[in-house]
């Protein structure tokens, strides 16, 4: 299983080390400690709280308060939050910020990539289409 920094999981987060920080330490996202020491935080549980995040945001905005969120050509760095697998198909779901994308791709794609919930992965847009690059 993926696991994340404090300062990795605010990057894909969008927000500094230290909110992450004051979340950890309010007990709204789970980390542990690694063998050196440091605070890491599983994949899954990132997954699950970017989800919550941009709810949140979302409610916020949808309230009038509207955040600024930029991308850099077209690339949406964040985490896969659901990987769905059909016979031929797959759905994957990427939080990137506030941002959540779906693509559809391949079964045989996703099962050569290895995409799975908890991985950082970036998704790229061009017209309608969503491609996934595993990082």
């Amino acid at each position: 299983m993926r696991s994340y920094t404090i300062g990795r999981a605010a990057r894909l987060l969008g927000v500094s080390s230290d909110t992450v920080r004051r979340w950890a330490d309010a007990g709204r996202i789970p980390t542990r400690r690694d063998d050196a020491g440091k605070r890491i935080i599983d994949g899954p549980d990132l997954a699950e709280f970017s989800v919550t995040l941009a709810a949140e945001a979302h409610a916020h905005s949808a309230e009038g308060d509207e955040g600024t969120y930029t991308t850099a050509r077209n690339a949406f760095p964040g985490i896969i939050t659901a990987v769905k697998l059909g016979d031929v198909a797959a759905q994957v779901e990427v939080q990137a910020g506030p941002h959540r994308l779906v693509s559809l791709l391949t079964r045989e794609a996703v099962e050569e990539l290895g995409l799975a919930v908890g991985m950082e992965a970036v998704a790229r847009v061009k017209a309608t289409n969503v491609h996934i690059d595993r990082v």
